[in-house]
């Protein structure tokens, strides 16, 4: 990828859904770090550790999965519990907005782009209207209660063969 970018080919160079472990480690070696980490990332699993880090190592943090996969067919994932979160609904009935929109604001506000999919236009349409509003800091640190989990195990990389014998390797430990 260096080479690319050096190049000219390449504008930047990113990564995706990588711990805090391999962006520190992929930092300690690189000549040319990462613009971005793209990882899931939403209300249900905030990844503030990773954020911070990211932050503070001048790595942005774009969010796949903002809404938490709602209708996903992976299995495993229920990814309907972000939209249908107590906390988030709360807050998306004070702010007279949907729960998919609170949940995009926050990344938003959080300083994450987000890759939001749906194929009704409808919701693509209530999904541009994040950008004129903001959550208020009391109703944000409501979302610090939320229990964490992440949605998106990985269980697909894990093999007796592969290097990731189990999750907590894949993951280094942040699941």
């Amino acid at each position: 990828m260096e080479k690319l970018y050096d190049s000219g080919k390449a504008r930047a160079v990113g990564v995706s859904s990588f711990s805090c472990k391999k962006i520190e480690d992929l930092l300690a070696i690189a000549r040319v770090p990462p613009a971005v980490n793209q990882v899931e990332c939403h209300l249900i699993w905030q990844q503030d550790k990773l954020q911070k880090l990211c932050h503070s190592r001048g790595v942005h943090i774009s969010a796949f999965s903002p809404l938490g996969s709602p209708g996903s067919s992976l299995p495993g994932v229920s990814g309907a519990i972000v939209l249908s979160n107590p906390i988030v609904i709360s807050v998306a009935e004070k702010l007279q907005k949907t729960p998919a929109q609170v949940a995009l604001r926050w990344c938003l506000q959080m300083g994450q782009s987000v890759l939001p999919k749906s194929t009704n236009e409808a919701r693509i349409k209530e999904n541009f209207d994040i950008f004129e509003w903001s959550i208020p800091e009391d109703l944000m640190a409501k979302f610090s209660e939320i229990k964490q989990a992440r949605l998106l195990k990985g269980e697909f990389a894990v093999h007796p063969l592969s290097v990731y014998k189990t999750l907590e390797d894949l993951w280094d430990g942040e699941i």
